[in-house]
């Protein structure tokens, strides 16, 4: 006998169907939660909800939707997958090389198993941890997985629970960790039922993507405890080993103890009772390093963070855009700033928000941030998709990816930037709803209107064509000039990997020099030091600070070392060893 139960305070009856049976369900009084014992209730078997005479509905915590958002849920008994991890232990997120990637576009087959195909290239480049774009279920067969409704089930077309084990088992029997980005701060708005059960969802704040969670009204002690039993679950029982919470930015919660924090003590408490290291990466457009303090200094306790003014200071010095949030940014001293206060907006008065904006980072290492030259919302979200590979040279992106990966952040790949992918990654959505997708791309000209886009530029996400352009072209890593990009990553992995100065977390260590005029730049960390030119020209720097010895990488053969002098050819850069 197993015991079936949904917590829906909103229905005054609940019927369990189950193989085509109705049964009534069992009300707890005072507590919202509905249950029964149905000894037809085993892996496999097929059942839904019907509230109040209506029809059937899909649970809530669907482990298994097979007919998607829309169909009937399916019991998952997570004991007869057999994994071979047993032994596995995540490397420290101080270390990590993450490589995030989309599973729709990442391979050919659009699968957990068309991704498993592609592992062993991303352990010979030097990645330790992979991150997931959204797995769970959402609507229709392609998207992004942030309208995502199934909270509990991951999406049917990339291979459901089974294809979604596979993946996590072959990671860690190949050396890979493996981040799984959740979205906590809404859900999507094609195949969305909880409100049908009780009140998930709050009029007290605003969203831009559809109704803000109810984590601190009335009943919202259940919300917290649905999205809190989400995130153990991901680790519990798929074996993830990190969560990074989109847009936490967006979640609101008045609460004494805020639902991050609740979420990070909880998840260390899983940690030690199961005896694995699991963590916490929140995105957040605050640049508030309060989310990284300890509970015993009134922070959140999450473990790292995304860096976006890292991005955007390294982006507009070399696009030169100014639109939008770029009109902040585009000077080598912004670029510094970052380098040595991770936010470049840190309690200063920024135009793009005309306000001041950020809190100053202090007692807290370059271990805790993210840093990257591209992902997939700064891609995704321009409205062509394109990649850098689009806007700059094949030299500017070897200066760049030399500047993120020896930064003192935690480096963050995304999927074919290494060999300069020409594929773009675009929106793409599958809704059915008509009216829900004209207004998919009419709200996203509405929300990024300051970047100066015109609706007929923007791909239309509901075409199939947007969602098949973005997949990679895994050919093109082979051939010039992307192999050469490509060689050029794996040599800066592989380099940051051993030496120690490299993976040092620590602002004291690092200095900066550079000249706005000249747009000349150089990072020293410890013994290392790297110097970039993002000029179009060669630049004679003289540098006796330094100590310049031996040169151990250099984007271009012609940059050389003469006496004090360096040589630096037009967009290159060279890494430098002070001692012998």
């Amino acid at each position: 006998m197993a015991i079936i139960k949904v917590w829906a305070p909103r229905a005054d009856k609940v019927d369990l169907q189950i193989q085509n049976t109705r049964l009534s369900m069992n009300r707890k009084s005072g507590s919202g939660w509905w249950e029964i014992e149905a000894a037809l209730a085993i892996h496999g078997v097929d059942y839904a909800f019907v509230l109040n005479d209506g029809n059937p509905i899909p649970d809530p915590r669907s482990s298994w939707q097979p007919g998607g958002v829309f169909g009937l849920s399916r019991i998952l008994d997570h004991t007869q997958f057999i994994w071979h991890d047993q032994n596995w232990q995540a490397p420290p997120l101080s270390a990590a090389i993450i490589y995030e990637l989309h599973i729709g576009t990442f391979s050919v087959e659009g699968t957990f198993d068309g991704a498993i195909t592609h592992l062993d290239f991303l352990r010979d480049l030097g990645v330790t941890h992979i991150e997931l774009m959204p797995v769970n279920g959402f609507s229709g067969l392609h998207g992004w997985g942030y309208d995502g409704v199934n909270l509990y089930a991951p999406h049917e077309a990339y291979g459901g629970p089974e294809g979604l084990k596979r993946l996590v088992n072959a990671c860690h029997e190949r050396g890979l960790a493996v981040i799984l980005d959740v979205v906590y701060n809404h859900l999507g708005p094609e195949g969305n039922y909880l409100e049908n059960f009780g009140p998930y969802f709050t009029d007290r704040y605003n969203s831009p993507w559809g109704k803000a969670v109810n984590f601190d009204a009335q009943q919202s002690d259940e919300v917290r405890r649905y999205f809190c039993d989400n995130a153990l679950m991901w680790l519990r029982d798929y074996h993830f080993d990190a969560l990074r919470i989109d847009a936490t930015h967006a979640i609101h919660d008045s609460s004494a103890i805020h639902i991050l924090e609740q979420l990070a003590r909880e998840v260390k408490e899983l940690s030690a009772s199961l005896k694995r290291h699991f963590y916490l990466i929140a995105e957040s457009d605050l640049n508030d390093p309060r989310y990284l303090h300890s509970f015993d200094a009134y922070g959140y306790g999450i473990d790292a963070q995304w860096n976006d003014d890292f991005h955007h200071a390294l982006h507009a010095i070399l696009t030169n855009e100014k639109e939008g949030y770029y009109s902040d940014f585009g000077s080598l001293a912004h670029l510094a700033k970052a380098f040595n206060k991770v936010f470049v907006y840190d309690g200063n008065y920024s135009k793009f928000r005309q306000r001041n904006h950020g809190r100053p980072v202090i007692n807290l290492s370059g271990h805790h941030f993210i840093a990257f030259l591209q992902n997939h919302d700064q891609i995704g979200n321009r409205a062509q998709g394109d990649r850098l590979t689009q806007s700059v040279s094949i030299q500017l992106l070897q200066v760049a990816a030399a500047l993120f990966i020896f930064s003192p952040f935690i480096p963050m790949l995304f999927q074919g930037e290494e060999w300069g992918a020409s594929t773009p990654f675009q929106y793409f959505t599958d809704f059915k709803d008509s009216e829900l997708k004209k207004a998919v791309k009419e709200g996203r000209c509405r929300e990024f209107a300051a970047f100066g886009w015109k609706f007929e530029q923007v791909p239309d996400p509901q075409s199939e064509t947007t969602f098949i352009n973005s997949k990679l072209n895994w050919e093109e890593h082979k051939q010039e000039p992307h192999f050469s990009l490509f060689n050029w990553y794996k040599k800066l992995i592989h380099l940051r990997k051993e030496i120690h100065e490299l993976n040092d977390g620590q602002f004291e260590h690092v200095t900066v020099s550079f000249d706005e005029k000249a747009k000349w730049f150089m990072v020293k960390r410890g013994a290392l030091v790297v110097a970039a030119n993002f000029a179009q020209h060669l630049q004679r720097i003289s540098c006796p600070e330094f100590q310049l010895k031996e040169i151990l990488l250099s984007s271009n053969a012609q940059n050389v070392l003469l006496n004090d002098t360096l040589i630096l050819q037009a967009e290159s850069v060279v890494i430098f060893n002070t001692k012998r």
